[in-house]
């Protein structure tokens, strides 16, 4: 998925929906995406990222939901 404008994508929505967090490219050309916020707003991100709106094509969408560590700032592209 590297390569196709799908970090900076994620990191948008993500703004818009004043969620905090990160998105990485993985050695294995997967991107991981780390987001932080109301359980609201988490779920419309993940809504996104499953629409099929995305660039690039989106296989699979695992998802792990944990408590927020509150260490995260602003949406970095890694």
């Amino acid at each position: 998925m590297q390569g196709v404008g799908f970090r900076w994508w994620a990191r948008s929505r993500a703004l818009e929906l004043g969620l905090t967090g990160l998105a990485r490219n993985l050695p294995d050309k997967r991107v991981l995406v780390v987001a932080e916020g109301p359980r609201s707003s988490a779920e419309k991100l993940l809504d996104l990222l499953k629409s099929g709106t995305t660039p690039g094509h989106v296989s699979d969408v695992a998802v792990q939901w944990g408590e927020a560590t509150g260490g995260l700032t602003g949406f970095e592209e890694q």
